[in-house]
């Protein structure tokens, strides 16, 4: 079965990591239970430049307070994503319409994002 990812990369500041991590655990279980398979937020701790190499923080421009975070949601295609995404975006827009906790805790011009489809799964 060829799955399809979203996969992200991004800059946080450190002094906002608890507020992205609750928002990540809420963007989490809103997508997994759309039908998402799964669903992973991980915060970079050894990504300097390897073997010549772009490093993480130069790709995503990490600023010296911030930290690298790379992010990934594994969908069954790329229209079950669609699906998905459509239902996650109108959940979260009914839940956080006006109010001030929609605020990302990070900057999105330090961010990029894209869909994938997987070419090899072990």
């Amino acid at each position: 079965m060829t799955t399809y990812v979203d996969g992200y990369v991004l800059s946080v500041p450190k002094k906002n990591r608890a507020a992205y991590r609750k928002m990540a655990r809420e963007g989490a279980a809103i997508w997994m239970k759309h039908g998402a398979l799964e669903y992973r937020e991980c915060r970079g701790d050894d990504v300097a430049a390897q073997n010549g190499c772009t490093s993480f923080p130069k790709l995503a421009k990490t600023k010296p307070s911030e930290e690298v975070w790379f992010s990934f949601i594994v969908y069954r295609s790329k229209k079950d994503r669609n699906r998905i995404n459509k239902l996650v975006m109108a959940e979260m827009m009914k839940k956080y319409e006006g109010k001030e906790e929609m605020k990302m805790p990070f900057d999105m011009g330090h961010m990029a994002m894209g869909g994938f489809t997987v070419e090899v799964e072990s």
